[in-house]
């Protein structure tokens, strides 16, 4: 289950509308965490919250400088994202079973 639990965090990155306009916010660049804060009318515990998710997912990437954490997307996170959701929703070259093999 471990593997599942791993690729969900993916998802769960994508399934809320405030991670979705922090990414937006992100396509411009690196941003640092008081500039995201503000037009998503966020508490800074709001925003960590949601940023960890990010992170932990492997979509956004972040660094401190000094008492401040800047946050940009990761390639790396992208590309996993995309294959990985490519890699679910494409069929298996092999069938398991059909249904005519199933006890009536």
């Amino acid at each position: 289950m471990g593997v599942y639990q791993e690729q969900a965090k993916v998802f769960k990155a994508l399934c809320d509308p405030k991670r979705l306009a922090i990414l937006e916010q992100l396509r411009s660049g690196e941003k640092c965490a008081c500039v995201l804060q503000e037009p998503l009318d966020l508490t800074q515990s709001g925003l960590s919250y949601h940023m960890k998710i990010l992170c932990d997912s492997g979509i956004v990437t972040s660094r401190q400088e000094g008492k401040w954490t800047h946050y940009q997307l990761s390639p790396s996170g992208r590309d996993y994202a995309v294959d990985l959701l490519k890699k679910l929703t494409t069929p298996n070259a092999e069938k398991e079973r059909d249904c005519s093999s199933c006890a009536q």
